[in-house]
């Protein structure tokens, strides 16, 4: 299980998460849902030890969030993070040797769905392209829990097929599937559970079902978020009241 006790993430003045509580059962692939500035983002990189809350306390399986989790972690940015000089054979070899869990067999066979060629280099790649080969180094690995922030974001609608095609064909059993996006109606009908995100704070969080409660997870969306004036509590008391 993943829990959230009372987490806070501050930036200076800016306050990224404040004060989120939540637990995600082993085994579920769950949809971060909220519009930017949020903080899924900022979820999503505390989860993968790449930054440290403010207060408050991580663990995944128990274990709080630090060295003994990472290895069981694949956290796919939204942003590049190659040197421009490697190629995508590079880059393989480099997730390799950091990551005792890479196949480098899968990785290969990733590329090949992808049509990416091992020697391309990573400055020449486009965004849709580079999009898809975090996808493939993310999907190589044999983490508990596998992370992907807007993996939609920026590719076209074949990609966007091949992408959730690839994410759903990597669920096994007792790993958990983390996913931010925007584009709600793309996978709503393959996630268990889901997180809302406001301005930092939890709106509301649970089975998929359950929160929707006979709407679809677009039109709760545009409730949640379509109204600038919302209150995330009052918000979560009307979920639980037509649940």
């Amino acid at each position: 299980m993943l829990e959230l006790k009372d987490v806070t993430k501050k930036y200076l003045r800016r306050t990224a998460l404040d004060g989120v509580s939540l637990q995600i059962e082993a085994g579920k692939t769950c949809l971060l849902l909220g519009p930017n500035g949020s903080g899924k983002t900022t979820m999503m990189k505390l989860i993968a030890g790449l930054a440290r809350p403010t207060s408050g306390e991580i663990t995944l399986g128990g274990t709080p969030i630090g060295k003994q989790t990472k290895a069981r972690v694949a956290y796919m940015p939204t942003e590049n993070y190659f040197y421009n000089y490697m190629t995508v054979r590079d880059i393989g070899k480099y997730y390799a040797d950091f990551f005792d869990d890479f196949d480098p067999a899968r990785y290969a066979r990733m590329l090949a769905d992808m049509e990416l060629e091992p020697q391309d280099n990573i400055r020449q790649l486009s965004s849709g392209m580079a999009a898809k080969l975090r996808l493939s180094l993310t999907l190589s690995r044999d983490a508990q829990l596998m992370m992907f922030d807007e993996p939609l974001n920026g590719v076209d609608i074949l990609t966007r097929t091949q992408t959730i095609d690839a994410i759903l064909a990597g669920r096994r059993a007792g790993r958990t599937m983390l996913i931010s996006t925007h584009l709600v109606d793309e996978l709503e009908d393959v996630v268990d559970t889901t997180v809302f995100l406001k301005k930092g704070k939890l709106v509301m969080a649970g089975e998929k079902k359950q929160i929707c409660a006979g709407r679809t997870l677009k039109d709760l969306y545009i409730e949640v978020y379509g109204h600038a004036s919302a209150d995330p509590e009052h918000t979560r008391q009307e979920v639980d009241e037509n649940a």
